[in-house]
């Protein structure tokens, strides 16, 4: 069993920047692939980011490439999201997630376990 703990959400102003930190804990990390998921109201939960288990490859959806960065600390066992140039379209429940395989999935589908969620609001 993994358990992950999302933090560092909050309201920032558009154009502001926030990190989101997912804190891993239960067993080992390392050969996790993990991902960063979101869900605005009304809207389904889609994939933001995903970072590979040695953390060799990074995917992002199209809205958010250059702007944020995901990362991992296997030593730390903590998966990050640096976001930049916030929008208000990024506001949304922010979920971290980890899948029993290295190579990153960018379906929901394929997460074993999922934190439960840290609010971000971006005020224009």
């Amino acid at each position: 069993q993994v358990q992950l703990v999302e933090s560092g959400g909050g309201l920032v102003q558009a154009g502001g920047s926030l990190r989101l930190s997912c804190a891993a804990s239960g067993r080992t990390f390392s050969g996790y692939s993990m991902g960063w998921f979101r869900q605005a109201p009304g809207k389904e939960r889609e994939f933001v980011a995903g970072i590979s288990a040695n953390a060799g490859s990074r995917f992002y959806t199209d809205s958010v490439k250059g702007r944020f960065i995901v990362s991992r600390d296997n030593a730390r066992i903590t998966v990050f999201l640096q976001m930049n140039s916030l929008q208000g379209e990024d506001t949304a429940v922010y979920y971290c997630a980890a899948a029993r395989s290295p190579v990153v999935t960018r379906n929901l589908l394929g997460y074993n376990y999922w934190g439960q969620g840290t609010q971000v609001t971006v005020s224009s």
